[in-house]
């Protein structure tokens, strides 16, 4: 009988994820490490390059640890539904004119759930993740607080777990730094492990090329999508452009086009085929309505708060009125805000603590 009870270890093969499952089975605990493949890289028609959470080096690398530790370790396939949701949901974002967060919808909708229908089936007490982010409770309310190494931490792609997925969530890096999960790598005797570079890009696109996976998914869109119009603020036409669904608020780069100064991408207009351009203090916004929300610390929080927002994982977050209308979340930021994104998710602070988020509807 281990000491702690029987917990489940989601393992990517990666630094973080094995210096978790590592340190709980010092812990006392028996480790159950669990692999997900969600999704096949031959069928992405990218390049051969395969990093990341899907990877067979990935895959064999968390079987490794888990022989060297001596605990049980299994592969799961989850393909099917991740395909159908979170690649679905991908394209279709797109194609509406939005910026998508799909590593934050399969968290919320397909990793949660894998691992804890798993753990169920395999006699597992709890789950444990190798997020850098805190789990928190006040009597039965749970919410998520930033890592201590803020360099890391990711709570903003948290913000969808649910209370229950919370109640039976550990983040055993929260409260350690990046160079002290290597150091102890290494000090298990992981040394190539303690060196592994990390992968940031999306799963399913493993090139980093969302715009040619758009394509190969869908070959008919190229030609369906080409030919529209940049225009500016006034409705003027600055030139043609390649498809709606293969540009993204802010971008600068790629256009095709040369003006006297940058230009930027400040509204896509699916309905219309067109891209609208403008300077960068076009990109500049008042407010926003945010959906979909999740409310984390508060059951029934305030109808106004003031908060911190964050609209994309590198935000250091900007001074926000938060004002509850119905299903839609008004956000009044107190210093103009650049490039808020549809589609893309709005997490709420109280100095470290999440309150809740959700996606990002309109701009205002």
């Amino acid at each position: 009988m281990s000491k702690h009870g029987r917990i489940l270890v989601a393992m990517s093969g990666g630094i973080d994820s094995t210096v978790t499952a590592m340190m709980l089975h010092e812990q006392g605990y028996e480790v159950v490490g669990i692999t997900m493949k969600t999704w096949d890289y031959a069928s992405s028609g990218g390049s051969n390059k395969e990093t990341g959470c899907c990877s067979l080096d990935s895959i064999n690398d968390a079987r490794e640890v888990a022989v060297k530790m001596g605990f049980h370790h299994f592969i799961i396939d989850i393909r099917e539904e991740f395909g159908d949701y979170v690649i679905d949901n991908f394209v279709d974002e797109y194609l509406a004119g939005r910026t998508p967060n799909p590593c934050v919808l399969c968290n919320t909708h397909i990793k949660w759930n894998a691992l804890l229908r798993r753990a169920d089936a395999l006699h597992c007490d709890s789950i444990a993740t190798g997020h850098y982010a805190k789990i928190v409770s006040n009597g039965n309310r749970r919410w998520i607080r930033k890592a201590r190494d803020l360099n890391k931490d990711q709570s903003y792609v948290l913000w969808g777990l649910s209370q229950e997925c919370m109640e039976r969530s550990q983040f055993p890096l929260g409260d350690l730094t990046k160079p002290e999960v290597r150091q102890m790598a290494y000090d298990w005797g992981f040394e190539e492990l303690s060196k592994k570079s990390e992968s940031y890009e999306i799963c399913f696109v493993p090139d980093n090329d969302y715009r040619g996976f758009l394509k190969r998914r869908m070959p008919e869109l190229e030609e369906t999508v080409s030919g529209g119009d940049f225009i500016d603020r006034s409705g003027q036409i600055l030139g043609k452009h390649q498809g709606y669904p293969f540009y993204t608020i802010g971008q600068r780069k790629g256009l095709g086009l040369a003006f006297g100064e940058p230009m930027y991408v400040s509204e896509i207009i699916p309905e219309s085929n067109t891209v609208v351009l403008g300077p960068v203090d076009d990109l500049l916004r008042s407010g926003m309505k945010v959906g979909q929300v999740n409310w984390m610390k508060y059951d029934r929080p305030d109808d106004r708060l003031e908060v911190v927002t964050k609209i994309r994982y590198r935000d250091p977050g900007t001074l926000s009125t938060l004002e509850k209308n119905g299903d839609l979340t008004s956000i009044e930021f107190q210093a103009h805000v650049r490039g808020v994104a549809p589609g893309q998710s709005a997490v709420f602070y109280e100095d470290e603590d999440i309150v809740g988020g959700g996606i990002i509807y309109s701009s205002l």
